[in-house]
């Protein structure tokens, strides 16, 4: 989704030198500070419990198949990043073309909440650590939006049009993704949700 988005960034601002710095220093910032705790905290997700595992060892039978991890899992996983980042990009030049100026702070807030939407979608068993991960990278950015004034204008992100605005976009990219695959789930269950 971050590659995605720097693709369809460049050419919005005339692919200009400045822009594209200012951009890879917030992409920086993306990808080791606001997105890395929730991503990190997926492995302590569990499909199924310990006492089930133990009891039924052919659950794993599947994974050694190499169907979880192939090739069209992968680019599955692109073409989800493709219309995330499609939708991010071109939603926030159709609902901000008057204040294109605003176009980093509409993108990236975006793209930070469809990362954490996507990551709390995706958990099957929450854990502890998983609430605090999201909390404090959405604490993080919040911070962030008030100390790098430079990238972001205060009054603007407090508008109460910036926030209904930035929430159909975060929600157009997340909720269609989350609805195909509550139907996979529902007519196409996975082995391991017959025994929970």
């Amino acid at each position: 989704m971050m590659i995605t988005s720097i693709w369809l960034f460049s050419p919005l601002k005339f692919c200009s030198a400045l822009a594209k710095c200012q951009v890879f220093r917030v992409f920086e910032r993306y990808a080791t500070v606001y997105t890395m705790f929730p991503v990190f905290s997926l492995v302590l997700d569990q499909d199924v419990t310990p006492q089930i595992a133990i009891t039924y060892p052919e659950l794993y039978k599947e994974l050694t198949k190499g169907r979880s991890l192939s090739f069209k899992t992968f680019f599955i996983w692109v073409l989800i990043s493709i219309y995330q980042g499609g939708i991010i990009m071109f939603g926030a030049l159709l609902l901000f073309d008057a204040d294109f100026v605003h176009i980093v702070a509409i993108s990236f807030t975006s793209l930070i909440l469809t990362e954490l939407l996507m990551v709390a979608l995706t958990v099957r068993t929450w854990h502890w650590a998983m609430v605090i991960a999201e909390v404090f990278s959405l604490g993080i950015y919040v911070a962030s939006l008030a100390i790098f004034k430079e990238y972001f204008d205060e009054s603007f992100i407090l508008s109460l049009t910036f926030f209904w605005k930035v929430t159909v976009i975060t929600l157009v990219s997340c909720l269609p993704l989350y609805v195909l695959k509550y139907l996979r789930k529902k007519f196409s269950p996975p082995s391991y949700s017959k025994l929970s």
